[in-house]
């Protein structure tokens, strides 16, 4: 049983097999589609910043939002790119994104069919 690791913020679309899989991993982790449902992507960044939560989604617009906006950040956004999966997937990819060498240092992980990608995430002043 896997436990501990950052604490979780899953956006709406992460499927609900996945959530529960997690929980049952023991991790901590919170979902849109439970505690706001319906919330903008900006107000989905800016929750998982408040509450030091690594953010987890699916969609690629979320790079634009960290990348070029100036929202404060979460710690790290781990952005799920495969589109084709068992609902419950995304939680071993997951694991596998916490448990790999830059998952200690945060950042913003890109996971997809070619494998993991990382890169840290912007400074933002003031």
């Amino acid at each position: 049983m896997i436990s501990g690791g950052p604490p979780l913020l899953a956006n709406e679309n992460v499927p609900g097999p996945a959530v529960a899989a997690l929980r049952a991993r023991g991790r901590d982790i919170v979902w849109v589609a439970e505690a706001t449902a319906g919330a903008t992507d900006a107000d989905v960044i800016r929750l998982a910043a408040a509450q030091r939560r690594w953010l987890v989604p699916f969609d690629r617009d979320y790079g634009e939002l960290v990348f070029r906006g100036d929202l404060p950040l979460p710690p790290a956004v781990l952005l799920l790119r495969i589109t084709s999966y068992r609902p419950s997937d995304p939680a071993d990819w997951i694991d596998r994104i916490l448990s790999s060498e830059q998952a200690a240092a945060g950042g913003f992980f890109v996971f997809d069919e070619r494998g993991l990608r990382w890169r840290p995430l912007p400074v933002r002043h003031g």
